[in-house]
């Protein structure tokens, strides 16, 4: 079976759908209390690189049902409508995809920033390290 969309074709869609802030946007947004920074990277890629500073870690596979309030997995945090909430993944286009599937569920509070984590480090934003736990046995 031939692919018929490239995933760069569906990262140009949804930012042709989304709000897409620069990294220098997104910075100014860091540490008001009404702006929700989420980190959907895989925990492995936090553990390597940080975070940008105060972010919420919510790994990609379970951002949609993290965010459904039928889910099983909800958090309340993204029920919170006096929040803004900007996605970010490591370069850009996990984020993107992650912001239009969180709009068409209905969120209009959602946004992301160009370039991921990869811009934030580049641009000397602020991160804060991220320290690998053990499993439980």
């Amino acid at each position: 079976m031939a692919i018929t969309k490239s995933v760069a074709s569906l990262v140009t869609a949804a930012n042709q759908q989304i709000q897409t802030l620069s990294v220098q946007q997104a910075a100014a947004l860091l540490g008001y209390p009404d702006v929700v920074f989420v980190d959907i990277r895989d925990i492995r890629e936090l553990y390597r690189d940080g975070k940008v500073e105060g972010a919420f870690h919510a790994p990609r596979g379970m951002l949609e049902f993290w965010v459904d309030p039928q889910s099983p997995y909800h958090k309340p945090l993204f029920a919170d409508e006096s929040k803004r909430f900007v996605l970010y993944c490591g370069g850009g286009w996990r984020s993107a995809l992650a912001t239009l599937a969180l709009k068409d569920m209905g969120m209009s509070n959602v946004c992301h920033f160009d370039g991921g984590f990869k811009a934030w480090k580049e641009s000397g934003g602020a991160i804060e390290a991220v320290k690998a736990t053990p499993r439980p046995s």
